[in-house]
């Protein structure tokens, strides 16, 4: 019988494995002039791949910075000043945050140098070089080696490789397999270590839609915040010092006064984390049905706790901000996942591609002896893998390690089974004293943002969550004794728990870690949170990790081989990696979308949105009232358009967590935004793109200028960036060299801007 249904996907797999969909991709920068230039250029780019990645001149991605290891940063001046997304920068605003000095709610901005606070801790890196080295690392590998053996190998070549790299030098080397392994780049990293907060607008701006509007389109924030790199006297990285100089970079991104229109060339440049486009149908559906499902649930919970006792308590808001939106994050975005897996039917397209590929194996008695068992491994793996091993394995790391007590207490958990070795040999003598004073000098922060209520409500919830979503063999052996004494009463073990931990407050942990050894081991191996987390975690490695691991080892081998046999067997499709926190460009153009029958979203936002959604009895919807000002008088400067001030807008550029903070470039070079987000609809995409769906959210950039120079009265920073004015990117340039510089003249009572073409 005919299949309809069944010829359409074949045909649509047919016709897309000759290349990636449009604006599909995060692609090396070192192999843009081969892959991608002529594309891009199609799409209207004015820069050669050169000019966007060199080693030999400067060039883009000397402004592009990894920030704090899991965002990106572009460097907007000539003084080393820094910007990237509110929500990358949350964790060091919250730090500087106090009831009696709230930045998070206030804002914050530095109007001179010596107002711009230190982060201790937080770094930005930028790449110096990339380099294939698939060849030093695999080259003296034998074929077949067991699969423990390699890595084993493959570390080893890795450490010579990264050591011949920097010896001589203060630079850092990155290596990372490609393609499951099948390649190796290394990158040359510079990181620096004095980075100071600047600005950030109030969480009214830099938050605004909060929770509610995460994942969404349309969109109104203002996600953005400003630091500084500092440098030392030669311009290299150093630690802190009030004597430090603002960094001096090779290259600063001009910002673009001209906006963007549908249709216009889009570039971003980032850093993004994990994609997992080539998993086989069995990975997608355990994603989909099993993993996503049971995360969800657990992290749901643990919001409803976390929301309320934040509204509740001023001081538990500040303490808690960050960590709620980083629970969060990811549990809105589970939900868009398995929402847009379902729509796409990515599940079925993944099979069809996988009878295409067995079909083409079948074909060439080589083929078989080399992939003839893939499809059929995976099959079984990931069919042990649902037996109850995935979802004990999730709920440990989000139920189990979910509660702050018990992780905290896993530190502690180390140091009793370093107290129980003895101190008669001097090494673990000097381990004990080692662990002592880490945790001694760690515990003041944790503590900052602890609230024992809050985690005592957390516990109680999660651990019943465990207790009846996990398979009882699973079920640590702590659990029987639970069982005997509280009949599986989580309330009442909790208040057991934490009444009489030694882990709950600064005071006792100190206490405890001022004790001589003897005193303290009995303290530790009678702690109701150190001997569960014992429990737990004996459970998880004897039980669950072991399986998970090797299973999951098989099925690393297994898409290594089965990429290799797509890459083989689809000869003329441009391959793209997946992301894995090095630097890539992604590129698209500026595009509306229709997220559902008769709905069509427009491709760009306004101030008139923001008001549109004021409304003071929800947090997420509060507009300042100079904002509102601001709005009424129409005061945009020279930020705004035909009396509109733009605030956001989409592409389809392929991007993911860790593009945040990532420059919006357009074709000339310029910065026309910073990416914050993606559409609800679209967060598949680190499974599946879909070009009629996914699109990257990012901040105008005029409205970041607007924000700095008319809400926060800051212009002298407006003053260090270069802003140009070119016109539209189909128009020929304003002048002639493609760039005009813009001259700021600040008088007594306000900013003016004045263009002149050079």
């Amino acid at each position: 019988m005919f299949n309809r249904k069944q010829f359409c996907l074949w045909v649509l797999l047919a016709i897309s494995s000759f290349s990636a969909s449009a604006d599909e991709g995060m692609w090396l920068p070192m192999l843009l002039k081969q892959l991608n230039e002529a594309d891009m250029q199609k799409k209207g780019m004015r820069l050669s791949a050169e000019d966007i990645y060199s080693i030999n001149k400067s060039s883009l991605k000397d402004a592009i910075v990894q920030f704090g290891g899991g965002c990106t940063g572009e460097i907007i001046s000539n003084q080393g000043l820094l910007l990237t997304n509110h929500h990358c920068g949350y964790g060091q605003i919250q730090s500087h945050s106090s009831v009696e000095d709230d930045l998070l709610t206030n804002g914050f901005w530095a109007m001179e140098r010596s107002q711009e606070k230190p982060n201790p801790g937080l770094t930005a890196t930028f790449i110096v070089r990339m380099e294939d080295v698939t060849k030093q690392i695999l080259g003296d590998i034998p074929a077949n080696l067991p699969e423990a053996e390699r890595e084993s190998r493959v570390q080893a070549n890795i450490k010579k490789v990264q050591a011949q790299a920097t010896a001589g030098t203060h630079y850092g080397a990155i290596i990372r397999p490609f393609f499951y392994g099948n390649e190796y780049y290394m990158y040359v990293t510079e990181t620096f270590r004095d980075i100071r907060l600047v600005g950030a607008p109030p969480e009214s701006i830099g938050k605004f839609g909060g929770d509610t509007d995460n994942w969404m389109w349309p969109r109104h924030t203002g996600d953005f915040s400003l630091f500084r790199i500092y440098a030392g006297p030669d311009n290299k990285p150093a630690d802190y010092s009030p004597n430090n100089k603002p960094f001096t970079p090779k290259h600063h991104l001009p910002i673009s006064l001209a906006g963007i229109q549908q249709g216009d060339f889009t570039m971003v440049f980032g850093f993004p984390g994990r994609t997992t486009e080539y998993l086989p149908s069995q990975a997608v559906r355990e994603i989909a049905e099993i993993s996503d499902p049971a995360k969800v649930k657990i992290r749901t919970v643990k919001l409803g706790i976390l929301d309320q006792d934040m509204k509740a308590d001023p001081k538990v808001r500040i303490q808690y901000a960050a960590k709620y939106a980083s629970v969060s994050n990811a549990h809105k975005k589970w939900i868009g996942e398995m929402r847009g897996l379902r729509k796409l039917d990515a599940i079925t397209k993944k099979q069809e591609q996988e009878r295409q590929f067995a079909q083409w194996v079948a074909q060439e008695t080589g083929r078989k002896n080399t992939y003839g068992q893939v499809l059929s491994q995976f099959e079984q793996n990931y069919s042990q893998l649902a037996n109850g091993i995935t979802l004990a394995r999730d709920y440990f790391m989000e139920a189990v390690m979910g509660v702050e007590l018990l992780s905290y207490a896993q530190n502690y958990v180390a140091l009793a089974d370093l107290l129980q070795k003895g101190t008669e040999t001097e090494e673990n003598k000097a381990a004990i004293q080692a662990q002592v004073k880490r945790l001694s000098a760690s515990a003041p922060g944790f503590f900052k943002n602890y609230n024992l209520p809050t985690d005592r409500k957390v516990f109680a919830a999660l651990m019943e969550m465990y207790q009846q979503g996990v398979d009882p063999k699973f079920h640590p052996a702590a659990f029987g004794r639970i069982t005997k004494d509280k009949n599986f009463n989580w309330t009442a073990y909790a208040n057991e728990v934490y009444a009489t931990s030694n882990l709950v407050s600064e005071e006792k942990v100190q206490a405890l870690l001022k004790l001589a050894p003897a005193a303290m081991k009995v303290k530790l191996l009678t702690d109701p949170a150190v001997t569960l987390m014992q429990s737990f975690g004996n459970s998880f490695r004897q039980q669950v990790l072991p399986v998970y691991t090797s299973l999951n080892d098989q099925n690393t081998l297994l898409n290594r081989t089965y990429l290799q046999g797509l890459r083989e067997m689809q000869k003329d499709r441009k391959f793209y990696p997946d992301a894995n926190s090095t630097l890539r460009v992604a590129y698209g153009q500026v595009d509306s979308y229709k997220p559902a029958d008769g709905v069509t979203y427009d491709y760009y936002t306004t101030l008139e949105g923001i008001i549109e959604k004021e409304d003071p009895a929800i947090v997420d919807y509060k507009v300042p009232a100079k904002l509102k000002e601001l709005y009424q008088k129409k005061d945009y400067g020279p930020y705004g358009v035909n009396g509109q001030m733009p605030v956001a807008f989409i592409a389809s550029n392929h991007t993911t967590g860790g593009n945040s903070g990532s420059p919006v470039i357009n074709a000339r070079g310029e910065l026309i935004g910073t990416n914050f987000d993606r559409n609800w609809e679209g967060t598949m995409s680190d499974i599946m793109y879909d070009p009629d769906r996914v699109r990257n959210i990012s901040m105008d950039a005029r409205y970041f200028l607007f924000i700095v120079d008319k809400f926060a009265g800051a212009g002298h920073l407006v003053k260090e960036m270069t802003l140009v004015n070119n016109g539209p990117q189909g128009a020929a340039p304003a002048a002639q060299n493609g760039k005009a510089e813009m001259k700021i003249k600040k008088d007594k009572k306000k900013t003016k801007v004045k263009v002149k073409a050079d």
